[in-house]
């Protein structure tokens, strides 16, 4: 359900975009406004301004810009609901939804699902230390190497053998029971019943970025099968969005320079037992976009690690292909391979902490992955190499690495550059994939241009103006908008930031976003009057039109007359 507008427009409008961007990438006084190197893409020159007047930032450099909602989506990777969260989160406010009863019960539901996923939590951690079978839990847990403090560091408990361990403690309270199956804490029986899913396993708590428990891995304490059992998808749990041991791990650090991707639970906790805290799980499944989303937002290095056989190199190379089209400036993804028969666990424990780091720092880098991966399926066939090569690095959004890779391959190829291949191979870059159809607002000193860029920047100036109906009888490209903006701004005072919000689904906020940093060499103090000015030539267009249309005519009816005459009178005022 929408989050309502009024909602987002004062959460604009309570955020200062210099604070909030120099938290996390430290400006510089420039004049009126604030300067710093993109951190967008890799520059040696400040070429990013932040206007605190207009609440908009602007790179002069990449072309990235926007307000402080598009700013947390593309710094922190976060899709507009939860920048919407995040900001609010910043301010202590609770994001409403439009009223539905449906969304209501939603939430409610929502809300009591994480309530008693906390308290199968706390009951499996309770059963961890006083079931009668603790004593062989522990004798597992220490025959693994792992400590009590990393058993409580990541609330790992024990859900005790027979079918009622978790059921029993809400037998007579069947609606929590119809929720913990909701939960997938339990099964129904086909004849009628419930049962625990989860029986005489080690229990491993899944929490969100929030640190809401949304779910849990159990592994077999014994030979039994299956070895891992994950909790099913729920309403509040999607496997592919989340990490385990990723809030664990922003727990123990602030600031997280390399994040480790392994296969299993036992590989993040045994791995954080040996002092290496970095190493999160992919929860069983290829590594989504989502989770690289999580990744790349929380670390300045991902190394993915694999088992060394032919199953472990084509997890990686699908997790490859996942990477390529979400890598930006200064991502960095490498990959990792064990020795065939090992995993992290018993890796880690055979050759210690210092050993196991140096095979990381060791990790290939995905250039170096892609093309050796590419030479292995094609050792002997040119075209198909350098065709499965170009396929792959068209996917990338960043021009910068998207020509370091073009430059190794047209090297690998025998080609004299990346220019020279890009016309032999017909590649298509990005940025004629990307040009912003600004359809409607060509022509870079129009009057009409003018009138949007300078109510786009100071939207004030719409404040309370009078109408403009013969606006709307005009025909220019670009005119619509401006007529939308009037309309707006004549209601209430926006700033530049809450006007593009408004407009964020509109067809044209691209190049409005543009004008919103255009240089109309326009002195603040001339602004209304240019403003003016710019509307009084857009009237005097629709005067010379609608003149035209009735000098035309060959027969007048009295209306027409009498508006005619006033047209004859106003052009010789003109002139």
């Amino acid at each position: 359900m929408a989050i309502p507008r009024d909602f987002i427009n004062d959460l604009v409008a309570r955020i200062d975009i210099v604070d909030l961007i120099n938290h996390r990438v430290p400006l510089k006084k420039a004049g009126k406004n604030y300067s710093a190197c993109c951190p967008f893409h890799s520059e040696k020159s400040p070429s990013f301004t932040v206007s605190r007047d207009k609440q908009f930032y602007h790179c002069f450099g990449c072309g990235a810009h926007g307000n402080a909602i598009d700013f947390v989506m593309e710094y922190d990777r976060l899709d507009f609901i939860d920048a919407i969260e995040d900001l609010a989160g910043q301010l202590g406010l609770e994001v409403p939804r439009e009223n539905s009863p449906n969304k209501r019960r939603d939430d409610g539901l929502s809300r009591d699902l994480y309530q008693l996923m906390e308290e199968a939590n706390h009951f499996f951690q309770h059963s961890l230390r006083h079931h009668a079978d603790k004593q062989q839990v522990w004798q597992y847990l220490e025959r693994r190497g792992l400590s009590e403090d990393i058993v409580t560091s990541f609330g790992i408990g024990f859900a005790p053998p027979g079918w009622d361990g978790l059921l029993g403690k809400y037998k007579h309270h069947p609606e929590n029971q119809e929720k913990l199956l909701t939960a997938g804490m339990l099964i129904a029986k086909d004849g009628g019943g419930r049962y625990d899913r989860f029986r005489d396993r080690l229990m491993f708590p899944i929490r969100d970025r929030r640190g809401r428990v949304v779910g849990f891995g159990g592994r077999v304490l014994g030979d039994g099968t299956p070895k891992y059992l994950n909790s099913p998808e729920t309403p509040i749990f999607h496997k592919g969005n989340e990490l385990y041991g990723l809030y664990e791990l922003k727990q123990a650090h602030r600031d997280v320079d390399t994040v480790m991707v392994v296969e299993g639970y036992m590989d993040v906790v045994a791995l954080a037992q040996f002092g290496i805290d970095y190493a999160v799980a992919s929860l069983g499944t290829s590594t989504t976009a989502e989770q690289f989303q999580l990744l790349l937002r929380n670390s300045k290095r991902v190394v993915c690690c694999y088992d060394g056989d032919k199953a472990g190199t084509e997890a990686a190379w699908r997790a490859l292909e996942t990477a390529l089209p979400l890598l930006k400036p200064g991502d960095n993804v490498r990959f990792m391979f064990l020795p065939q028969g090992e995993d992290p666990d018993s890796l880690v424990r055979q050759i210690g902490k210092q050993a196991f780091e140096q095979r990381i720092s060791e990790a290939s880098s995905l250039e170096q992955f892609l093309f050796t991966r590419l030479g292995e399926n094609h050792p002997n066939d040119k075209g198909s190499y350098a065709q499965q090569a170009i396929n792959l690095i068209e996917k990338i959004q960043d021009s910068v690495l998207q020509n370091i890779l073009l430059e190794s391959l047209s090297h690998t190829l025998g080609m004299n550059s990346a220019d020279d291949l890009k016309k032999k191979l017909g590649f298509t870059t990005n940025a004629k994939r990307q040009q912003v159809n600004a359809k409607g607002l060509k022509g870079r000193g129009t009057p009409l241009r003018l009138a949007i860029a300078l109510l786009v920047q100071q939207p004030h100036i719409g404040y309370q103006l009078v109408a403009q109906p013969a606006l709307s009888q005009l025909t220019l490209p670009g005119i619509t908008l401006l007529n939308e903006l009037l309309a707006l701004t004549r209601q209430q005072v926006f700033t530049t930031a809450q006007l593009l919000e408004h407009f964020r689904e509109h067809s044209q906020v691209t190049a409005m976003k543009k004008l919103a940093q255009w240089d109309h060499q326009v002195a603040d103090e001339n602004v209304d009057i240019e403003f003016k000015k710019s509307l009084v030539w857009l009237n005097h267009q629709y005067i010379d039109l609608r003149y035209q249309e009735l000098s035309l005519k060959q027969t007048h009816t009295k209306e027409e007359r009498i508006q005619l005459q006033k047209l004859i009178a106003i052009m010789k005022a003109k002139t």
